[in-house]
């Protein structure tokens, strides 16, 4: 068991820096935002364009990196959704067994299927090097193959929490509020 909580914390470890460093396109991508509109403004007031399909297409291609690179981080920190109905009120030893068999059956089955249903498009927009549309718009295939790799982020944290939440049931583990991490 200590192997798979070593193993546990290193996933844990990448998802918490991964995470980290996404604080900071948050910061970008409301940077690039402002631009936008005060270069859209501006722009038309003396008669220049200082902004570009690039620079919008930047914008949303850096909320898809947060949108996506932030799953596995929420889940890390227990920030996801969920009905806390009954589970607040439940022990740690149930909500472990909770936590357990919705990963098991739903959080890991749905990473796999969307890294495989998504293999192929990445793939194609990969081999055609797909573009934007739009004049002047961006190479598509980078931000595609962020929805494989987010969902093997989501994939390896659901792996980290199954192992935090037998370690629980097991009572290897206590369980803590906001995260496990304490705990190694």
């Amino acid at each position: 068991m200590k192997l798979l909580l070593r193993l546990s914390q290193f996933i844990d470890g990448l998802n918490e820096l991964i995470g980290r460093l996404t604080y900071w396109l948050v910061i970008v991508m409301i940077l690039v935002g402002v631009w936008n509109v005060i270069g859209r403004y501006l722009g038309r007031s003396i008669g220049q364009n200082f902004t570009s399909n690039a620079l919008i297409e930047i914008q949303w291609y850096i909320f898809d990196l947060v949108f996506l690179l932030g799953g596995a981080y929420a889940l890390k920190h227990n920030e996801h959704v969920r009905v806390d109905i009954f589970y607040t009120r439940w022990s740690p030893k149930r909500k472990a067994l909770a936590s357990l068999i919705g990963t098991i059956f739903f959080l890991i089955p749905f990473s796999i299927i969307l890294i495989i249903v998504s293999w192929s498009a990445v793939l194609n927009s990969w081999a055609i090097l797909e573009v934007s549309p739009d004049p002047g718009g961006l190479p598509r295939y980078p931000i595609k193959t962020m929805i494989i790799v987010s969902f093997i982020l989501l994939f390896l944290q659901g792996i980290s929490e199954a192992i935090k939440n037998f370690a629980v049931l097991r009572g290897q583990l206590s369980l803590q509020k906001e995260s496990h991490e304490s705990e190694f």
